[in-house]
């Protein structure tokens, strides 16, 4: 027997009178009767389902946008809509949760491209007013099917009739569906499978996954319009570094600086776009060390390094991804300077590899040699630089382990669920974003490195896009020589 789930009791009061639903409905301005400009990603969104429509000719497309998720028993997280369907519609920060895009395949070849989503009520109807999830009065008034095909030059229809949309002729026609999107559109589809026996299901659910995958590929390489809103993420994000520089004293004055910091990065995503494209971590001393440090609860003292990983995400959902570890007063120690540079030489060498030609994988291997060389250097390896380089090597790694780089676009790490051939084993082309990354963490209690490397975490990381011939720092407004880096924050700090 299945676990029941607890019943929830409704609190909330609503007024039921005819009375109250006859005044409530009139009195309010006409509805602007003037349509929306059609967006300028509209263009650039078709082109993306005309590559779709071609690579899956005669078959039905789903991609669901995905619903409100529950943050705490009846209060929801702020939507984000699932990337292939921000990608294939234009639709970014906050828009039409439940929504679902299908490519239907029409006589003569092609597709139609369909939105079925929830247009708004009527003021007199009960949604308009009582309903906390969707109703106008509560969260917002949303497009009619109208101003959605006049803003995305797309054919709208009600969600009500998605159902029947997906599952008419499935026993003669190939569905695919985004499978992670929508648990309900899956479900739905699913069980219309199931229920014709024309269909291998097993087969079918392989086929979605097929689909999963190009769609995750067809975004590797970047158009205009993407690589335009990179830009504006990244110039945001500089915005966001400068406002924390300028709040360090206070970090530092009032403890729990780290949360103090990040707050400052915050407020100036969340004014800029849509937020933050991840969270931000803000991790001084040996918090650094951690490279995953999101609970930012550390204070910040002068004297430490400050590892900050932060980046905004604009309205489009496309985000930055930038590290500095800036010192906190504004001063490299000199032990502090000597792990930095040597970091810095690394991504320079990881940078001077991103252009068409090499492989993904160059790059971090031109970084991974130089950190390698500087810990023998240094005499913290127990052999040569060709031997932890080497297949039974690898020592190198205890002071960073993590790769270089990750390609970056409307997720942070984006298209995660290209195939090895076409990530790490690819040529870079130009179009293509990706990060650069390298970092030596030496960790308060390692004892395998000086007393006076222990506790210091660097990481530098730079956006960068590549060109017909190289690459361009996208993220190159904030700098990254410590000369450079101590100058700049003079100019900041009180």
């Amino acid at each position: 027997m299945s676990e029941q789930q607890p019943k929830k009791t409704d609190h909330r009061t609503r007024p039921t009178s005819e009375a109250f639903k006859s005044f409530i409905a009139g009195g309010w301005a006409p509805r602007p009767s003037e349509l929306p400009a059609r967006a300028d990603v509209a263009t650039y969104a078709a082109q993306r389902r005309a590559a779709v429509s071609q690579a899956f000719a005669g078959e039905r497309v789903v991609v669901p946008a995905g619903g409100l998720k529950v943050r705490s028993n009846d209060t929801d997280y702020v939507f984000r809509p699932h990337s292939a369907f921000s990608y294939l519609t234009g639709l970014g920060a906050d828009r039409e949760p439940d929504s679902v895009l299908v490519l239907e395949p029409v006589e003569g070849g092609g597709h139609e491209a369909v939105l079925y989503f929830r247009p708004r009520a009527g003021r007199d109807t009960e949604e308009f007013y009582a309903d906390a999830r969707y109703g106008e009065l509560w969260v917002g008034v949303r497009p009619s099917l109208e101003e959605i095909e006049a803003e995305l030059a797309i054919t709208a229809r009600h969600l009500d009739e998605l159902p029947e949309a997906v599952k008419k002729d499935l026993g003669l026609l190939t569905v695919r569906v985004v499978r992670d999107a929508d648990p309900d559109v899956t479900a739905t589809i699913d069980q219309a499978r199931e229920q014709s026996q024309e269909r291998d299901v097993e087969a079918d659910r392989q086929l979605d996954d097929e689909l999963g995958v190009f769609l995750s590929e067809m975004r590797l390489t970047k158009d205009e319009w993407e690589i335009e809103q990179m830009r504006l993420a990244c110039a945001a994000t500089a915005d966001g570094f400068e406002a924390m520089v300028r709040s360090f004293p206070d970090a530092v004055a009032k403890g729990r600086g780290e949360r103090w910091v990040e707050g400052q990065f915050g407020l100036v995503a969340r004014h800029s776009g849509n937020g933050v494209g991840y969270d931000s971590i803000v991790a001084a001393g040996d918090h650094a060390c951690t490279l995953h440090w999101i609970r930012n609860t550390g204070d910040v003292r002068d004297g430490d390094l400050l590892l900050i990983d932060a980046g905004v995400e604009v309205d489009s959902l496309y985000t930055a991804d930038v590290t500095r570890t800036l010192p906190v007063n504004g001063r490299f120690s000199e032990v502090q300077r000597k792990v930095y540079e040597a970091v810095l030489e690394a991504q320079e060498a990881g940078i001077a590899a991103v252009k068409p030609g090499n492989k993904f994988k160059d790059v971090h291997e031109a970084t991974i040699r130089v950190i390698a060389a500087k810990l023998v250097e240094w005499g913290l390896l127990p052999v040569d630089v060709e031997a932890t380089l080497g297949d039974e090597g690898g020592h190198h790694r205890r002071w960073m382990v993590h790769g270089t780089s990750h390609h970056l676009g409307i997720d942070v790490h984006d298209c995660a669920q290209a195939r090895r051939e076409q990530y790490l084993e690819a040529e870079l082309k130009p179009g293509m974003v990706l990060t650069v990354e390298p970092g030596l963490y030496f960790k308060a209690d390692d004892e395998l490195v000086p007393p006076e490397l222990r506790g210091i975490g660097v990481r530098i990381e730079d956006d960068v896009l590549v060109t017909e011939d190289g690459c361009e720092n996208l993220s190159s407004a904030l700098p990254r020589t410590p000369d450079d880096v101590e100058r700049w924050m003079a100019q900041l700090l009180p």
